[in-house]
Parts: structure tokens; C-alpha cells; sequence
């Protein structure tokens, strides 16, 4: 009988605990926090990292940075600052631990120093523009920094009294290396000319610095970049390499004597393939690609202690997973597998140690340990989740697009998921559009499943043609022909939940952000199956976006040239836009886009608009003041959850929708 009523109890507690469970709404999505940045002290007891939370009243997520020990024990905060920190990094010796952060009267953010053992940091740069990227040199002395160039005096004296007319493309400063004196502050500049330094790395060696030096801080120009190296002081600066690609993630070899790095290109060094790996001697030659019968896409690497080996995370479609390259055997060795994706990583050479993040649909960023393939949790910030909230159900689905190529994507069930029952579905389309959308609880506001899936839809995250971690041929479909199968991919994945009997094809929603805006503005103009839409931030016609956005790099392959070159293939520009067949549009779709967005300006979203409300189709056009591309006020994140799921519930569902708010304490 005691048995019994022990086994009585536990039934009774877990059947209660499963009650208490609730939908999330958008705030409580809003607040789930984030974790970053992680960095293994040199002799890997401790971890650092940034824990990310929201502040209602300062209308942001604020980070401070955290301290735990390899085991998960002692977990504590060691900055409390106003206005958050970010970036820490150990000194060589773990004694001190440096951050960046914007304080008190300090006119841009600077670098702090503080104890490792606790204590109050001091600041340490001080300078008129924000230091970034800073970095210890391997013998603790100097901390190295990048900086933009301060304003003349002259232009200082015309921005005071508003005699501010610029020209566009060209009112930017330059950006420069630097170092300091950790003990003296002495601040020594060592790369100066019209040029700017836009990454850097220092060999663990201390025989020399590489840099990534580009003609201007411009995003546009960054494909002109080129890898140089110099000595630890700046003298004697080299050419390394001489091409028309742009590396990124440089990375110098324990010896100092090869540069690791990623480029968008293939073994010939052609433009626009899924991102590589590549190797080069810092004396210059031609770039050494790996793995180039790999379909994955290398997000970013490290090199293994003895130089012999590089680690690296892939990009595999759906799934981010961390892998281990030897460049003599060029053997490939997968070291986490799973139905997750690896997000933050750090790697420590010295003692071959991991920490890296694995987001699930009900974990999206606690840290874990991994030595030896062995895994060992030490946070456990997201555990709340899964005991409070009744989280989607997630898994990696696959189709045939209309030319027979497989397709994947990732498809998203409310928790209480019956079959046979048909759900209303939401298709997100990811940007990019060279990304994909992976496992994991997202907590971007273009995506937000929790939220979808809590009142009762489905949603479906088809990674489409052009997508990376599929391997090149799937990716350049896009080359020469934008929405070639890119569409096609989505509506056939639309037909395969309906051939399933799961999505009710006469409640289907379409929405998506940037490229996912872009495929938006497409669908809406090539079916009239989706019974609402929201566009973000997308793109309508292709040449006024050419010339408003800013960058062009990536487009031009789309298309075959610029809009503006002798002989210009502006039939293909015109094709592929959405404008050219707006007014076979009838659904109602709303638009939205930050005030300052530069990646897909306003005016894109202006002519999406009054086409639409030109034509009679129900539509708002909604602009957040301040906001860049991706929008970072809670409020306006918020409100654009809130506004669109009233008008899928209008037009979608044939329901009201009653709005949440959230008031600063």
C-alpha cells in the first residue's frame, strides 16, 4: 500500500507539473535570454561568457559577463554596469580579464580590465571612437584593438555648427589597428593610410599579425579586401593575397607560417559557391582550397595546437555540427552529432578543449564542455522552458521540388499535435538567401514557432533553393535566375504538407524577413493559395534595389551584371522582380521595415505598398523609427508580432486577435 501511494503521488505531481505547463506568449518569447561569447581561461577550469536578458525600461536586451567554473559549479556575475558589457577575453596568464563596454563619460565604447578574482573594472583605452575586436598578445603586454579614425579638426568645427552635407560613399573614416600598453596605457597606431583594417589575427608565436585590409570600412567593397601580414609592431607590411574574392576568419598557424581563412568561393577562387576552407603560406601564392567535394559550408575555424588539424563548425542545412580536419591525410571527422545545431563555439588549444553551445527546440544556447568528445553541460540558463512552457515539437522534413531535387526543411508541431487533423500553416522563408533555416528554438522575431505553434498552427521553414550546407549546385541555382526553383521549393513543400493531411490548404499564411521578404513579394505575385502574407523588410524591384541597398556584391551573379553596364541584362533584373506581376496580387499583405535599414531600404517597401494599395489589396506599410535592417527595440519587436498576428488571424483564420502589451517597470 505504500508503494502504491508513492506511485499514486508521482503520477499525481507529474500529471500537475504537465497542467501548470502554458502557451508561450510573445513577451515571455521576448524574454528569453541569450547567451554568448563563451571563452575558456588559458588553464581551462573557467568559463566566460555574456548572459543577455531584457529590460523593458531600457527597451533592449542588456549582456553582462559571467563566470563559471568546467564542471557547471560557481556560477556567478562579474559586471553590473548600466548599459551591459560584452566581448571578455583572458590575459595570457588568466590573471585578468578584459572587456569592452561604454561607460560613465566615455565618449564610444572602450576596453576594461578587471581581476580575474573579482573587483571593479577600470577603463583601459580611452579613445574619442569605439575600440573593437581587441585581443591579447600572446605575452600578456599589449591588448590590440581596432578603431576608427577621429574626425580632422576641420570637420569637427563643420559638424558643430551643422555644415554637414556628405557625400554618400563617402563619409566614412577609416578604420586602424592598435595596441596598448596594459601597464604604461601607451597607445601605439600600427597601420595608418586610406585604407581600412577590417580583421586581424596574431600568431600564437608572437612572429607576426595578419590583417584583412580593405579600401574602405564599406560592406560593398569588402570583396576587395586582401590578406597581409606584418610584424608585431606593424613594420614591414606584406601582400599576401591578390584576388577578387573577400577573405574573412583569418587565423595564423601555431608557427605563425600558413593563414587559414574562409572565403564565398571555389578552388579557382570564383565568386558565390557555399563558403570554404583555405590555407596560405604567409610568403603569398595561390590559395590552397579544401574539402572542396564537401557540400557543407564552413562557418569558421581553429587551429589544433600541433598546427596539424583545423576544427571547424559546418554549416550541414539543417543542422550546425562541429568538425575536425587534418590537412596532410585531409581526413574528416565529425565530433558532435545530433538533432541540434552548434552555435557559440570557443576552442583552447592548450588543453584541447571545447565549449560550444548545441540549440535544441527547447535549449536555444546553454554552454557545454567537450574534451575528448566527451560532453559536459555547464549551464543550464534555458532549463525554465521546457518545465514552464509547452514547446513545439520540431524535426527536419523532405520533398521533391518540381524538377525532382530533393529539398529539406524544417517543420514545426504545436505540442499536442494530432494526426490526422488539419492545421493552419505558416511558411517562413529564411534570408540570405545564402543561409538556411536549422534545428533549434530560434529566438529571432521573424521566426517566433513558440508563439505560432502555442495557438495552433504549423509552420514550415523550407530551405530553398540558393540555400548554403547543400552544396554548390543547389546553392548557384540563383546564379543567373533568382527565383528559378527558389519559389517552387517552397510551394511544392506547401504541397507536401497537404498531400500529408496536415495543412488545411484554405488557411495558409506566408511571411518572411529580407530574402525571406523577398520570397514573400514572389509568392503573393505567383499564387493566390496564401490567405494572408507579411513582407519583411523585402525587396519588390530588383534594379532600385541595386542601387538603393548597400551592397551589390552578392546580386550581381543573380542577375549576370549590373543594371547599368553596357548591354545590362535588365530583362532578367525585370523578370525576377516581383513588381512585374504586382497586380495579379489580391492577398492582403502587410509590409514592415526599420526606418534606417541599409541591407533593403525603405523606398523598396514604399513601392511594394502603394502597388498593392494601388491595386485595391488590403495592406499597411509599417516603419520603426531608428531601426536598421534587423529591428532591436523590444517594443517594436513587440508590435510587430502583435500586428502580425492580428492580420493572420483577420484574413487568415477569420478571427480577432486580442494584442499583448508589456509595460517598462
Amino acid at each position: 500500500m505504500k508503494k502504491l501511494t508513492i506511485f499514486t503521488l508521482l503520477v499525481f505531481v507529474s500529471l500537475t507539473t504537465l497542467a501548470q505547463k502554458k502557451s508561450m506568449s510573445i513577451v515571455d518569447f521576448l524574454n528569453i535570454p541569450g547567451v554568448g561569447s563563451p571563452q575558456i581561461s588559458p588553464d581551462g577550469e573557467q568559463i566566460l561568457y555574456i548572459l543577455s536578458e531584457s529590460d523593458w525600461e531600457a527597451n533592449r536586451q542588456i549582456g553582462h559577463i559571467r563566470l563559471v567554473n568546467a564542471d557547471g559549479t560557481d556560477n556567478r556575475q562579474l559586471t553590473f554596469g548600466k548599459d551591459g558589457e560584452g566581448n571578455p577575453r583572458w590575459s595570457p596568464d588568466g590573471k585578468w580579464i578584459s572587456f569592452t563596454a561604454k561607460r560613465y563619460d566615455a565618449k564610444a565604447t572602450q576596453v576594461y580590465l578587471m581581476r580575474a578574482d573579482g573587483g571593479e573594472g577600470m577603463q583601459l583605452t580611452s579613445g574619442e571612437t569605439a575600440a573593437s575586436s581587441h585581443a591579447w598578445s600572446p605575452d600578456g603586454r599589449y591588448i590590440y584593438y581596432i578603431a576608427t579614425d577621429t574626425l580632422t579638426k576641420a570637420e569637427k568645427k563643420r559638424k558643430k555648427i551643422r555644415d554637414d552635407v556628405f557625400a554618400l560613399d563617402e563619409n566614412y573614416q577609416q578604420r586602424h589597428l592598435y595596441k596598448i600598453d596594459v601597464s604604461s596605457q601607451e597607445v601605439t597606431k600600427l597601420t595608418d593610410g586610406d585604407f581600412s583594417v577590417m580583421g586581424y589575427h596574431i600568431a600564437p608565436n608572437s612572429s607576426r599579425v595578419a590583417i584583412q585590409k580593405s579600401p574602405n570600412p564599406l560592406y560593398d567593397n569588402y570583396w576587395q579586401s586582401e590578406i597581409w601580414v606584418m610584424g608585431m609592431n606593424g613594420e614591414n607590411p606584406q601582400q599576401v593575397t591578390d584576388n577578387d574574392i573577400g577573405e574573412s576568419g583569418l587565423q595564423l598557424s601555431p608557427d605563425g607560417s600558413q593563414i587559414a581563412f574562409v572565403a564565398f568561393a571555389n578552388e579557382d577562387l570564383d565568386f558565390y559557391y557555399n563558403d570554404k576552407l583555405f590555407t596560405i603560406p604567409v610568403t603569398g601564392g595561390k590559395p590552397m582550397a579544401h574539402m572542396t567535394d564537401w557540400p557543407y559550408e564552413v562557418v569558421g575555424g581553429s587551429w589544433s595546437a600541433d598546427g596539424k588539424s583545423v576544427f571547424l563548425r559546418a554549416n550541414m542545412g539543417s543542422r550546425v555540427q562541429l568538425w575536425q580536419y587534418e590537412l596532410a591525410s585531409k581526413k574528416r571527422t565529425q565530433l558532435t552529432k545530433g538533432d541540434f545545431s552548434v552555435g557559440n563555439w570557443n576552442y583552447q588549444p592548450k588543453n584541447g578543449l571545447h565549449v560550444l553551445s548545441m540549440n535544441t527546440i527547447d535549449n536555444p544556447g546553454d554552454l557545454s564542455l567537450m574534451k575528448k568528445n566527451k560532453v559536459t553541460p555547464i549551464t543550464s540558463h534555458f532549463n525554465y522552458l521546457k518545465a514552464e512552457y509547452n514547446l513545439p515539437k520540431q524535426e527536419v522534413i523532405t520533398w521533391k521540388g518540381e524538377d525532382g531535387v530533393e529539398v529539406e526543411g524544417i517543420f514545426y508541431t504545436p505540442h499536442d499535435f494530432q494526426s490526422g487533423k488539419k492545421y493552419p500553416l505558416v511558411v517562413q522563408t529564411h534570408g540570405g538567401p545564402a543561409a538556411s533555416s536549422k534545428l533549434g528554438l530560434s529566438r529571432g522575431t521573424s521566426s517566433y514557432h513558440p508563439v505560432l505553434t502555442g495557438m495552433g498552427y504549423v509552420v514550415l521553414q523550407p530551405n530553398y533553393r540558393g540555400s548554403t550546407g547543400y552544396g554548390d549546385d543547389f546553392l548557384r541555382d540563383m546564379v543567373g535566375s533568382y527565383f528559378n526553383q527558389s519559389h517552387l521549393d517552397v510551394m511544392t513543400g506547401v504541397d507536401h504538407l497537404i498531400a500529408e493531411g496536415i495543412a488545411d490548404p484554405d488557411r495558409m499564411i506566408k511571411m518572411g524577413w529580407s530574402a525571406g521578404g523577398h520570397m514573400t513579394n514572389k509568392i503573393i505575385t505567383f499564387t493566390d493559395r496564401f490567405k494572408a502574407a507579411s513582407s519583411g523588410a523585402g525587396a519588390v524591384n530588383w534594379m532600385g534595389m541595386y542601387a538603393q541597398s548597400d551592397i551589390r556584391t552578392y546580386r550581381t551573379p543573380w542577375f549576370g551584371g549590373s543594371p547599368w553596364e553596357k548591354d545590362a541584362p535588365t530583362d532578367v533584373y525585370w523578370e525576377h522582380s516581383p513588381l512585374k506581376d504586382i497586380a495579379k496580387v489580391t492577398t492582403p499583405t502587410l509590409v514592415l521595415v526599420g526606418e534606417k535599414d541599409p541591407r533593403v531600404p525603405l523606398p523598396q517597401s514604399v513601392e511594394l505598398y502603394r502597388a498593392l494599395r494601388s491595386n485595391g489589396v488590403p495592406t499597411h506599410l509599417y516603419v520603426a523609427p531608428r531601426e536598421p535592417h534587423g529591428w532591436r527595440e523590444l517594443q517594436h519587436r513587440l508590435y510587430k508580432i502583435n500586428i502580425e498576428l492580428e492580420w493572420f488571424a483577420k484574413y487568415g483564420l477569420e478571427m480577432d486577435y486580442k494584442w499583448e502589451s508589456k509595460e517598462a517597470k
